[in-house]
């Protein structure tokens, strides 16, 4: 379990048996690593079934880890009980050197949040600490009684 300090029981719940334990994120070994309001922590081992050539991990495999980054830390900061869910709005990834062969570890920061939204800045390193990738993630936020519908919950 991850190290979870001040995080909303309901939003350490979404991020730690929804994002975490989604289908991509098992699939691709995920691991959430720590949990703060408006910050997440989360990890991937290499895998060479994730490579496209020698040991060089798939870019896909990147902007996912970025995506489960962004939207945990956009849940990190969730307060009140009328959240019902949320989604990933818009996803951008700048990739800047080539993941060798290395476990990969992304920082999520919150650094934009409405009542219904949230930008996400998201670094991507590898093990020696090099800068593999830069992410932004802007989460849409679905509450009760609000605009949109839409509900994520179980």
């Amino acid at each position: 379990m991850a190290n979870t300090t001040k995080v909303q029981r309901a939003a350490q719940w979404w991020i730690e048996e929804v994002l975490a334990k989604s289908g991509p994120a098992k699939a691709l070994g995920i691991e959430l690593v720590s949990v703060e309001p408006e910050r997440v922590e989360i990890r991937i081992p290499f895998n060479r079934d994730l490579v496209t050539l020698g040991d060089t991990t798939h870019g896909g495999v990147i902007a996912t880890l970025v995506d489960v980054a962004g939207s945990a830390g956009s849940a990190s900061g969730v307060e009140g009980d009328d959240a019902t869910g949320g989604a990933t709005s818009h996803l951008s990834v700048t990739y800047l050197q080539a993941a060798e062969g290395s476990d990969l570890t992304a920082v999520a920061n919150v650094t934009h949040r409405t009542y219904t939204r949230t930008l996400s800045d998201v670094d991507v390193r590898d093990a020696a600490g090099g800068l593999v990738a830069k992410g932004a993630v802007i989460s849409r936020i679905f509450r009760r009684g609000g605009s949109s519908s839409t509900s994520l919950s179980a």
